[in-house]
């Protein structure tokens, strides 16, 4: 859950989320959620314990008791090179790995995210190509 850690210690994490206090809710709901269906699982009682001690926002949160289990929604971002971006998600579990979830995000085609979404492609390779490109020497 590096999500859970980025949303509650990183302070970038405000300005990366448009809806950070839904997300954040989000969040919470869904650990607490894992946590009823695995209560011995100690990587999750490590990560909720290291919340807990160093985010006020996640104590307030988790002592709210609040569960949810969600499988499809919509998250709403600022990326810092493209801008904002609306995203529906929905939840796969993964069968040969018990346990494990995975999330696919997409853009709605035509829409500006889906835009922004191909620019981010296009700045990604660039910068991947530019980074492997060997070095010139001059002479």
């Amino acid at each position: 859950m590096n999500n859970a850690r980025f949303v509650f210690l990183n302070p970038e994490s405000r300005n990366f989320y448009i809806d950070w206090e839904q997300g954040a809710n989000d969040i919470v709901a869904t650990l607490r959620s894992y946590a009823g269906r695995q209560p011995h699982n100690k990587g999750l009682s490590d990560l909720v314990g290291e919340l807990a001690t160093r985010s006020e926002e996640f104590r307030t949160r988790w002592a709210a008791h609040n569960v949810r289990f969600h499988r499809t929604g919509i998250k709403r971002m600022h990326h810092p090179v493209v801008g904002d971006l609306e995203l529906s998600y929905e939840a796969m579990e993964l069968p040969a790995n018990p346990g494990w979830t995975m999330f696919a995000y997409t853009a709605e085609p035509g829409s500006a995210s889906d835009e922004r979404l191909k620019l981010l492609a296009s700045w990604a390779a660039t910068t991947a190509s530019e980074l492997a490109a060997p070095a010139s020497i001059s002479d």
